[in-house]
């Protein structure tokens, strides 16, 4: 393929790292995930951070660190991919899925508001690619259901209303209002997936907000008993002389990051400031050639915030869902990768079994329905980026004639 979608982007930085690792005899959690959890904190300015090996194993873990579970409901958006609302069933809690705002990806925050009730616990907001949602806006709705808040754990009754989670899966190097992503919600949740901005290859990072600054340590130790059985000592800690010994506390569960994918992840971190330039300069280019069309972008830079340039999603809405495939198949038989993001979630056989319909949900659907995911990645060049304009214009020229 000419251009593909969205190969890893992987120089011999990356592959130096892992070949020392591989060396050092220390191939899982060790001293290079160690460095990379405290790396990832530093950058998004925050106390600690914990890595794991997805974003959804992050999310599930600030879900269960706040003790939510059966009885309880977590309000996410329906247009997201199933990792944001399935880890709520993992936890055993209801999702509550609300519409799309008709403007843009974001959630309806007016139906935010009116969702939260006496069992809302949380609410998992999405920051679709690399845009982050309005967190000013979501604060305010959270404070001002206070009333409805009933806390039955600590951390809950710490915080005192509906926390608000990010999935942050594409907004790693983000910014709102001065602050990078991972520093503004109570939890974010980072994908380092091989498609992701920053990749080690699976795997992902949980960092949590100054509201929760004096629990920070606690909530680092819970992170690690979670995602490791529930043992008292990590691998590294029994390597000390005399060390062996250790408890498990609980019946948990396995998620951790090797140090093998940290030593990409490493070698990318110093990589990723570069990395978020170049994706800026092909949205730039992107708009440029494209807003003359008519053809509906999303904003990734404003006045308050700055996006990570994830995703390059374009609504065409001179064009059907018939349409919108045919145009991708096109630009596939010229050697041009091309995706759509996402199905809402209500379009999906197991959100279809839970009772979701996607008639309530009429704005994700005009979204989906006429969207289409243009190649952005950090291995194009100018040459690849024009040759995905030109193609695509001369496409989309057929459809607009009409």
């Amino acid at each position: 393929m000419k251009v593909p979608f969205s190969p890893p982007d992987i120089s011999q930085a990356e592959i130096d790292n892992v070949i020392e690792v591989l060396k050092s005899g220390w191939i899982t959690t060790g001293p290079k995930t160690k460095e990379l959890e405290r790396r990832i904190a530093t950058y998004c300015g925050v106390e600690k951070s914990v890595c794991l090996n997805s974003q959804t194993a992050c999310a599930e873990m600030a879900l269960r660190v706040l003790e939510i579970g059966a009885g309880d409901e977590v309000i996410t958006t329906a247009y997201t991919y199933t990792a944001t609302a399935s880890v709520i069933c993992h936890v055993g809690a209801t999702p509550i899925l609300i519409d799309t705002n008709g403007v843009d990806l974001q959630m309806d925050y007016n139906a935010l508001s009116n969702a939260i009730n006496e069992k809302t616990k949380a609410v998992i907001v999405v920051d679709i690619a690399g845009i982050p949602c309005d967190y000013d806006k979501v604060f305010e709705i959270v404070k001002a259901k206070q009333h409805l808040f009933k806390a039955n754990s600590k951390l809950q009754s710490k915080l005192n209303r509906v926390a608000v989670i990010s999935d942050s899966a594409h907004s790693f190097g983000a910014e709102y209002k001065g602050k990078k992503a991972g520093s503004i919600a109570d939890f974010s949740a980072f994908s380092f997936h091989a498609v992701k901005n920053l990749t080690t290859a699976e795997g992902g990072a949980l960092t949590w907000g100054k509201n929760l600054k004096d629990e920070s340590e606690e909530i680092y130790k819970r992170v690690q008993l979670l995602s490791l059985h529930g043992q008292s000592k990590d691998a590294l800690a029994k390597t000390k002389a005399g060390a062996w010994e250790y408890d498990v506390v609980g019946a948990f569960y396995k998620c951790n990051m090797t140090d093998i994918m940290a030593g990409i992840g490493l070698a990318q971190l110093d990589r990723y400031e570069g990395m978020l330039k170049r994706r800026k300069e092909i949205i730039q280019k992107y708009d440029s050639a494209l807003k003359p069309l008519g053809v509906e972008l999303l904003n990734h830079y404003g006045d308050n915030y700055s996006s990570s340039g994830h995703l390059y999603i374009v609504r065409v809405p001179f064009i059907n869902s018939n349409q919108r495939n045919e145009i991708i198949t096109k630009m596939g038989e010229r050697e041009i990768g091309c995706n759509v993001h996402y199905k809402p979630l209500p379009l999906l056989t197991a959100y279809k079994n839970m009772g979701f319909d996607i008639s309530n949900y009429p704005n994700a659907y005009a979204r989906f329905e006429k969207s289409i995911t243009l190649p952005l990645n950090t291995l194009m060049t100018d040459e690849q980026v024009d040759f995905v304009i030109d193609n695509f214009l001369e496409i989309l020229g057929e459809y607009n004639a009409n």
